[in-house]
């Protein structure tokens, strides 16, 4: 177990993390793009006009989402491809850098990096955040990571430790992080981290942390996030057939209370998929086309083969049913159809009780007008948006 790094010693002059928990703003149901910092984005698929993930599509799609409301990019922290014809994911950029170019080039989004924990210094790490939310003005929020692929784990000659392990490390890690962002010449000493003479300066922008998410679904990371975390972000499989809605409404309730029950309050966001057409039937027949018959089946099970999602498989339906869902759904709710139904199934995810939706779309940059012409209008109406 690790030793205790000595939490007491944290100052406690900063304003709590959770101050910038609102993006500076008060909708609520908090909109962003998820993944377009890696290549096809969130789409398997051999379509000629997916993602490419050029820096050049990240600066059009990243300044035309901050013009039209949006308000987080929330990046994948990829350091290697799944193969397949595409080597789905394989063009990707470093999420820290990639949040500075883009807190640079923007007024009003927030922009996170996601961290490996494992992979990055805290020390290092504190200072590339600053710089980040420095240069954002702070609009820079972090997404932590205790673990990953071990495909791309071995690329860094690094070894993934067991569960409990990785969370240890991540406790002592987000500890040092913190009495970084807030103290001068400290020493710390723990089972992973020995710092001494610790100086960090400047802090983060106007002396409040940012805002920091965790995406966990075991009992230990969530506990963690718990603890340390402003959001956790939930990457579920979810549907709008009424069991998972249920499913969904009882996790939400119960990691709020949860949160609560430490004294604690916790945001809750999740993930999806939009795809809005004049119709329902344009919409479908478009995401059939994506993600069946130009889909990339290899890639698709290298995707499961990493993430080990088939061992558990028994038969080949089961098997079958996985590839499909992964291919077409990219985790989390699939909001597909004509911009009156995008706008109820948003509306469906807010009164969940989920803080905000991260969303992908087939082409980031070129799929933004959908939100601004026709999805957040309809949110507005709905109260759940403010008008821009």
């Amino acid at each position: 177990m690790a030793r205790d790094p000595g939490h007491a010693n944290v100052k406690t002059t900063l304003q709590p993390v959770s101050s910038r928990a609102s993006m500076g703003n008060d909708n609520t149901l908090k909109i962003g793009y998820f993944g377009q910092n890696c290549s096809s984005g969130r789409y398997i698929t051999l379509a000629k006009e997916r993602w490419s993930a050029s820096w050049d599509d990240n600066l059009r799609a990243s300044q035309l989402a901050d013009e039209a409301g949006m308000d987080f990019l929330l990046p994948i922290g990829r350091w290697k491809g799944y193969g397949g014809a595409t080597d789905y994911a394989g063009t990707s950029f470093e999420t820290i850098t990639w949040a500075t170019g883009l807190l640079a080039a923007t007024k009003r989004i927030n922009v996170f990096g996601t961290v490996h924990v494992p992979l990055f210094h805290p020390v290092i790490a504190a200072k590339q955040m600053v710089t980040a939310d420095q240069v954002g003005h702070g609009r820079f929020g972090l997404n932590i990571v205790a673990g990953w692929n071990e495909d791309e784990f071995s690329m860094f000659g690094i070894e993934q430790k067991d569960h409990s392990g990785r969370y240890e490390q991540a406790q002592e890690w987000i500890d040092a992080l913190k009495r970084t962002w807030a103290e001068n010449d400290f020493d710390f000493e723990g089972e992973f981290y020995h710092l001494h003479g610790v100086r960090a300066k400047p802090k983060p922008y106007g002396d409040t942390n940012p805002l920091i998410m965790n995406a966990a679904i075991s009992e230990a990371g969530r506990a963690f996030a718990l603890r340390n975390c402003d959001a956790l972000f939930t990457a579920a499989s979810y549907g709008f057939d009424e069991d998972s809605l249920a499913r969904a409404t009882n996790e939400v309730a119960a990691l709020k209370q949860a949160a609560n029950d430490v004294g604690r309050q916790i945001q809750v966001y999740t993930n999806g998929t939009v795809l809005c057409r004049a119709t329902r039937k344009e919409a479908e027949e478009y995401h059939h086309y994506l993600c069946v018959e130009q889909a990339d089946w290899e890639a698709v099970d290298n995707m499961l083969r990493m993430r080990g999602r088939l061992k558990d498989v028994k038969t080949t339906e089961e098997r079958d049913a996985l590839r499909t869902r992964y291919a077409t759904t990219s985790g989390g709710f699939a909001c597909i159809g004509s911009p009156d139904e995008i706008a109820e199934q948003l509306a469906l995810i807010s009164s969940i009780g989920f803080t905000g939706i991260g969303m992908t779309s087939p082409h980031y940059a070129d799929e933004v007008h959908w939100y601004n012409d026709e999805i957040f209008p309809r949110l507005e109406a709905k109260g759940l948006r403010s008008a821009r």
